[in-house]
């Protein structure tokens, strides 16, 4: 048995201790009683990052995997747990039926190799699919070419055999006028995130009203905010059950943006981060190949050649930084948007009885400047 003490735990009051069992597993958090056991001297303790919306790394775009890149995902799993993410949601952007297949197809080979191993890197909990089905509007950098129309038939088409490997599917509602698609897919215990839309706040309280529960990249590929027409995402920001992603890069969303935001969703109660991190995540900057063109990344922000914002490679827990670099919440919420937001999201359990060591983080902050470690690997 082990026993972390004076430990600032994410969703708990004042000082806890962790009881850790020979397994590996939290025991119990209670407040701080004993004197002995590893002193975490007052730091903030979470899990690890969990990244709803993440386009690729290492050079490797999600969209484009085939068999022989297996091991790179792999590799991608093992990458973003060193960089304190416990858990992603590869997210395969517009692009052909046949490619959507296959890397649903490979992705699925990588899912089920690590259900079946003792993997130590981050899990993939599911595939993200943002597009086809997205109002050429709003489509930012997806190519137009591969846009859909959205029904039902369309959706069986692209997802065929693999509706259980589907977490999230982010489409524009005023697509749907059968008004048809968002029940189908909650019935598959599908996800449905509102994005590249240009939905009125009427056709998106319906969209929430069928059962949409989230909203991508909130602000980026939607109506803006205005005093008469509040769109897609002032109906979100007044809906208690929905969640919004936030790209909080400094590039994506302004801060004075996010602070509204912010405010208006109670802070982390509906509001998540994510990365929205392209393949050159983890490699330096320069040019690079994406589909069939190529995107420029400086200083963390991917642009095509017309200067089209097409993403990011800031890692997720660095915007976490972010936050509280602008000011615009503590501590706690700052961490809490990156690790126990897109949980509650998703639906999974957050910090508490039965989870594993090794995916306990120690946030340090000393001096304005705010760093993590997995505790797991300071008591080796």
């Amino acid at each position: 048995m082990k026993r972390l003490i004076n430990c600032r735990v994410i969703g708990y009051q004042g000082l806890q201790e962790i009881e850790i069992d020979l397994d590996k597993k939290i025991q119990s958090i209670k407040p701080q009683e004993s004197a002995q056991g590893i002193d975490i001297e007052g730091d903030w303790v979470s899990l690890g990052g969990v990244d709803i919306q993440i386009n690729g790394a290492l050079g490797l775009a999600f969209p484009d995997v085939e068999t022989q890149d297996i091991e790179k995902v792999k590799e991608i799993g093992y990458f973003l747990w060193e960089q304190g993410i416990d858990s992603y949601l590869p997210t395969i952007v517009t692009t052909s039926v046949e490619k959507i297949q296959t890397a649903l197809s490979i992705l699925g080979e990588v899912m089920e190799w690590q259900k079946n191993t003792s993997f130590s890197g981050a899990q993939i909990l599911g595939i993200h699919l943002e597009g086809p089905f997205l109002n050429p509007e709003k489509r930012g950098a997806h190519p137009e070419e591969y846009l859909l129309s959205l029904s039902k038939e369309a959706l069986k088409w692209i997802i065929g055999d693999y509706v259980d490997l589907v977490k999230v599917i982010t489409l524009a509602p005023e697509l749907d006028t059968r008004e048809e698609v968002i029940p189908y897919l909650r019935s598959l215990g599908i996800i449905v995130s509102l994005g590249h839309s240009q939905a009125t706040a009427e056709q998106a309280k319906v969209a929430f009203r069928q059962g949409a529960t989230m909203v991508t990249h909130a602000y980026n590929a939607m109506p803006p905010l205005h005093h008469r027409r509040p769109g897609l995402l002032g109906e979100a920001m007044v809906n208690p059950e929905v969640y919004c992603g936030l790209i909080a890069d400094g590039e994506h969303v302004s801060p004075t943006m996010i602070d509204i935001l912010l405010r208006v969703s109670n802070y982390d109660q509906g509001v998540f981060l994510v990365s929205d991190a392209l393949s050159p995540i983890g490699l330096s900057e320069g040019i690079y190949p994406w589909d069939d063109r190529e995107i420029e990344i400086k200083r963390g922000t991917a642009r095509l050649k017309d200067g089209t914002l097409a993403g990011t490679t800031v890692p997720l827990l660095a915007t976490v930084e972010n936050l509280l670099h602008w000011g615009i919440c503590d501590v706690e919420t700052a961490i809490s948007l990156a690790t126990g937001s897109p949980r509650k999201a998703l639906g999974l359990h957050t910090l508490g009885e039965g989870q594993l060591l090794t995916s306990l983080l120690r946030w340090h902050n000393k001096q304005g400047k705010l760093t993590w470690q997995r505790i797991s690997d300071t008591l080796e």
